[in-house]
């Protein structure tokens, strides 16, 4: 059984930082990409970044650029999101995803799909 576990979230003030943790299981983490999304109450779910199988290439929304960055360690199976200089409208739930081979940069190949960790960002 395939298990995508976020962890990290929290409530922070306005510049603070958090770095979000995706650990995954039941399946062979080297073979998937990995990304990230957000979904803001009363919104449509986002995409907010995307690393490749060896992590040798990553993919941002413009909203996040210079401020996320997206890692993975595949010995761990566990896939990183640091996040910096937060703004109140960071704030929503980010779920991490797994896409099977692919590069991660179409949301409709994600096949798994983790929980989500509430990210809050007080002004």
């Amino acid at each position: 059984q395939v298990q995508l576990v976020e962890s990290g979230g929290g409530l922070v003030h306005a510049g603070g930082s958090l770095r979000l943790s995706c650990a995954a299981s039941g399946l062979s983490f080297s073979n998937y990409a990995m990304g990230w999304f957000r979904q803001a109450p009363g919104k449509e779910r986002e995409f907010v970044a995307a690393i490749s199988l060896n992590g040798g290439r990553t993919s941002y929304a413009d909203s996040v650029k210079g401020r996320f960055t997206i890692s993975r360690d595949n010995a761990k199976s566990t896939a990183y999101l640091q996040i910096n200089s937060l703004k109140p409208e960071d704030t929503a739930v980010y779920y991490c995803a797994a896409d099977y081979r692919g590069d991660g940069t179409a949301t409709r190949n994600y096949e798994h799909w983790g929980q989500g960790t509430q990210v809050t960002v007080s002004s």
